[in-house]
């Protein structure tokens, strides 16, 4: 009798060591999960710990797998995170459905925490850019640079770099026809032409070249780069326009070069072509890429949607669409989206609005670097203006459209598999 009551306190033992959780799951799917945005810090913050981590592609919204220690648990129940605790049978089950061809789906492994900067100027409040603001929420550390720090080579001690909303054509945003007159312009204008000075430049838009061609060295050498709203066109306008003086009197002291529209070079682009500059320096745009005054749909309706790639072959888009919806909600800016007809072809869109025939979200290679432009302002403020009340991310814990913001900020921690298509 003692014989079988030790085997049976064996089997019992057995079987509770192979039930015991192993790993947790943080699930990403709309209804599991109560914070997705704090769940991309969470996996940061447990590979900046050392732990392992993988990205689940198109299983439950993008979940993320993590191993199971008493402190990630722990900052999961601090940061209100969802997770469930999964043992190795469960986990195996989930491999085995993820690496069936008939799924969509493919597990990624993450390696390390990448080191991330936000290049923006100095004083500005966290919720004037959306990717500070999410970063910060989330809980993600990241070192604020500008151009000193650009042009003094820094940029090889990060991974990704964050594009604030700037002007790289030296326009000083194309904000004079509205707000030449308030002391916060002339304040900035003041600002930047001394910086320029300082940093040995004759004229901002000479400095902002300078800066946009090292930011541009940077992906082509290995790095990340993702930009939001104005920072994404004249960005490419900067590189493209390279050695002609495209800026009016009121910008740069003296008169743009005569026809300076036929001397612009598309090839020194990242993302665009064919585009035309606006010269008028009271209009709000620096050219037709953007679609914000092409628009005609009203907001209950402006959605976008993101494309669907194949998990296994096309790691690398499939990553940057993780999501719990392929439907997006709209959102406006300076840049608010991109002419479709003016995105280069070699340039992935990654989410789009038909009815407009914009492209809101692309992604393209340059060099061994990546880098991805995202239309629009703010994914929660449908239409950010001068001066309006920060967005309170507490209210938007699962906002679809900060997610991917999140997406590039994780994705160089990926160990990646080449493109196939």
């Amino acid at each position: 009798m003692k014989f079988f009551k030790n085997k049976l306190l064996l089997i019992l033992l057995l079987v509770s060591v192979s039930a015991k959780a192993n790993f947790i799951l943080l699930p990403m799917d709309e209804t599991s999960q109560k914070n997705h945005l704090k769940a991309y810090g969470i996996t940061y913050w447990a590979l900046d710990k050392q732990y392992k981590a993988s990205w689940l592609l198109n299983y439950r919204g993008g979940s993320f797998l993590l191993p199971d220690a008493p402190e990630i648990r722990k900052e999961c129940q601090i940061r209100g995170v969802s997770f469930e605790p999964i043992t190795d049978a469960e986990a195996n089950q989930i491999f085995e459905e993820i690496a069936s061809p008939s799924q969509n789906m493919e597990t990624v492994v993450l390696e390390k925490a990448p080191k991330v900067a936000v290049y923006t100027p100095k004083g500005k409040q966290p919720w004037d850019d959306a990717v500070t603001m999410v970063l910060t929420y989330a809980e993600i550390p990241f070192t604020p640079i500008y151009d000193e720090e650009v042009l003094s080579d820094q940029l090889i001690l990060y991974d990704w770099l964050h594009l604030h909303h700037e002007d790289f054509s030296g326009q000083y945003g194309k904000f004079f026809g509205m707000y030449r007159n308030a002391p916060w312009y002339i304040e900035q204008k003041r600002d930047a032409e001394t910086l320029a000075i300082k940093l040995g430049y004759a004229k901002v838009s000479e400095e902002k070249l300078a800066v946009a061609k090292k930011i541009r060295d940077f992906v082509i050498g290995g790095g990340f780069m993702f930009a939001m709203c104005s920072a994404t066109d004249s960005f490419d306008i900067a590189l493209s326009a390279e050695g002609v003086d495209i800026c009016e009197p009121m910008f740069d002291g003296d008169a743009s070069e005569a026809n300076y529209q036929s001397k612009i070079d598309y090839s020194r682009t990242f993302a665009f072509k064919d585009f035309i500059l606006e010269r008028r320096p009271e209009k709000y745009e620096f050219s037709d890429i953007d679609t914000t005054e092409k628009r005609r749909i009203p907001m209950e309706k402006d959605y976008f949607t993101l494309m669907e790639f194949s998990a296994k072959w096309d790691v690398i888009p499939s990553m940057l669409c993780q999501n719990h919806t392929q439907l997006v909600k709209g959102f406006m800016g300076q840049t608010t989206a991109f002419d479709r007809s003016l995105v280069k072809t070699n340039v992935l869109v990654l989410g789009e609005n038909q009815l407009n025939e914009e492209a809101r979200y692309i992604h393209g290679q340059r060099g061994k670097g990546f880098f991805t432009f995202f239309g629009g302002h703010d994914p929660e403020d449908y239409q950010h203006r001068v001066g309006d009340e920060p967005t309170v991310l507490d209210l938007h814990p699962t906002s679809p459209g900060f997610r991917l913001i999140l997406n590039n900020v994780l994705f160089p921690a990926a160990k990646k598999k080449p493109q196939k298509t």
